[in-house]
């Protein structure tokens, strides 16, 4: 595990390399990244950002969500994969936020998670995005794998397992800005299937590459 230094030389060299640690979904309304997050599930956020324009302008309140059927969204989100599930719970969230939230997005993690479609990682990134919660962890696929090839982690696959070890040892006003940031270097550098290692400027503190030179 690293020390305290190591992280926070960790965090400082991705805030060189990512000055903009933000989400790359785009969104207006704090309910839009909500149902953005969830379209965004076995689908690129690239993806998510062609469809997302023309579904919030035919649908371009909560209210015209919350009144439309499934079948109604489908057409819109048709590309972006599981599109049924997707629309029934984006419709069946929009009700509920106006029936019991007041249209607003809630801001506890308990509440988030009552929602259709929402599990820990969409109500992390609620948190921290929308309602600048300190402290929270966005497990998404590329933070829990470069967090444990860097050896912030155990090198476990489980989100929740990865979620519960970084909240330990980030600072939580660090916490949300660096896992934007581990998607960016995930793309960018530390791919999956070919990591760049010999251009990767993390190498100081990687023990994947201390022990494997990045094979």
């Amino acid at each position: 595990m690293k020390t305290p230094e190591e992280i926070r030389a960790i965090i400082e060299e991705l805030k060189a390399l990512y000055p903009l640690g933000i989400c790359s979904l785009e969104y207006e309304k704090d309910y839009e990244l909500l149902f953005a997050t969830r379209l965004s599930a076995q689908c690129t956020d690239e993806r998510v950002n062609q469809v997302t324009p023309a579904l919030f302008a035919a649908f371009p309140t909560l209210e015209s969500l919350a009144q439309a059927e499934p079948t109604d969204v489908e057409p819109y989100i048709h590309s972006c994969g599981f599109f049924r599930a997707k629309a029934k719970d984006i419709v069946l969230a929009s009700r509920m936020l106006i029936a019991e939230y007041g249209g607003k997005v809630p801001a506890t993690m308990e509440e988030l998670l009552r929602l259709p479609g929402v599990g820990r990682k969409t109500a992390n990134l609620i948190l921290g995005d929308v309602h600048n919660t300190p402290g929270v962890v966005v497990a998404d696929t590329h933070c829990i794998r470069i967090t444990g090839l860097l050896g912030l982690t155990d090198g476990t696959k489980d989100p929740g397992k990865t979620e519960k070890q970084l909240r330990a040892c980030l600072p939580p006003e660090e916490s949300n800005d660096f896992c934007h940031r581990m998607v960016l270097h995930g793309r960018a550098v530390c791919r999956a299937r070919r990591p760049d290692c010999p251009n990767c400027t993390l190498r100081p503190w990687c023990d994947h590459f201390s022990n494997h030179g990045g094979d």
